[in-house]
């Protein structure tokens, strides 16, 4: 038996969970809205990113063919997040009680590692375009990178107007995104080579538009990595937690305090108790659950009342 287990050994256990008997349930709904939006866009960028490639190549332009293979990875980005939408729907089972919901956070982890391994691309792409640099046919790359706006421009709508807690729908609009900033800079790159000649530009701006792109995939990448190693949730002090339980009325102690997150907005988190006096044992879980969801908005709590509970801050004084 481990140390933490000798400490915190309860003597007369009760668990409870904060959302009322039969009430509890971890399960998420997958909204029709959100995989309907993702399915229209998927079809404009899959169509468009073909017209795109072409012009590129007819073109000569760095700037459309990496906006061209951007659009394919998000075209199969967004693909993998429909799968992810249709498995993510199955219910429950005695298996995998939390349902297939992490499938959808799996789903963003690709997504924004799909965008780093394109940004790298692109640069090392444009590194080459600039040690030797190539004729652009300007007028043909502006009209293409004109068309590939508007559509980027209606994609990020259609996604924009869903839902914002949803990591799969950022992901999916976060690609569009950067889409959208790859037609811009092709625009941009376009219309100065047509006034200076300077075909340089194609590959600069090019090389410009993959920034933008980085902080918003690495922010993807690292907060699904966040929920994967079950990560406390941003926003969560285990610490002030333990603290703010443990003044509640008819509490003597809280303790290990443990919290992560499910998917996307849904926080799951167990706690354990001690009664003060002669408290009823068995209305402290309620209570806890009832405290916890107003004031940090956790909706799942798994309450353990224990005859003695010692605390993270005493636990870790007696660790040293």
């Amino acid at each position: 038996m481990d140390r933490d287990t000798m400490i915190d050994a309860p003597q007369r256990g009760q668990e409870a969970h904060g959302d009322g008997p039969g009430a509890h349930d971890h399960g998420q709904s997958v909204t029709a809205s959100s995989e309907r939006r993702i399915r229209f866009v998927f079809i404009f960028t899959a169509g468009y990113a073909l017209v795109q490639a072409v012009g590129g190549w007819m073109s000569g332009s760095l700037a459309l063919i990496a906006d061209a293979g951007h659009m394919v990875s998000d075209a199969a980005a967004l693909l993998l997040a429909l799968i992810a939408y249709r498995i993510a729907r199955r219910p429950a089972d005695a298996t995998r009680t939390y349902g297939f919901h992490r499938v959808r956070v799996l789903a963003a982890l690709a997504n924004g590692a799909t965008l780093l391994l394109l940004v790298a691309w692109i640069a090392w792409e444009a590194v080459q375009r600039i040690k030797a640099p190539g004729e652009i046919l300007a007028g043909p790359m502006l009209a293409v990178a004109a068309v590939g706006l508007l559509v980027n421009i209606a994609g990020a709508y259609i996604l924009a107007s869903g839902n914002s807690q949803d990591s799969n729908l950022r992901g999916a609009f976060l690609h569009v995104v950067g889409d959208l900033l790859g037609s811009v800079g092709a625009i941009a790159a376009a219309i100065g080579i047509m006034l200076t000649g300077w075909t340089l530009l194609d590959p600069i701006l090019s090389v410009l538009v993959a920034g933008l792109v980085i902080r918003s995939a690495w922010t993807l990448v690292t907060d699904s990595i966040r929920v994967l190693l079950q990560a406390v949730p941003r926003g969560i002090d285990a610490v002030e937690i333990e603290r703010g339980i443990a003044a509640l009325p008819g509490i003597e102690a809280a303790g290990h305090f443990h919290a992560w997150t499910l998917s996307d907005d849904t926080i799951v988190a167990t706690v354990h108790v001690s009664p003060k006096g002669a408290t009823d044992s068995l209305s402290l879980p309620a209570l806890v659950a009832d405290w916890l969801k107003t004031r940090h908005s956790i909706e799942h709590v798994t309450v353990q009342v224990d005859r003695q509970v010692v605390s993270k801050e005493l636990h870790n004084a007696k660790q040293k």
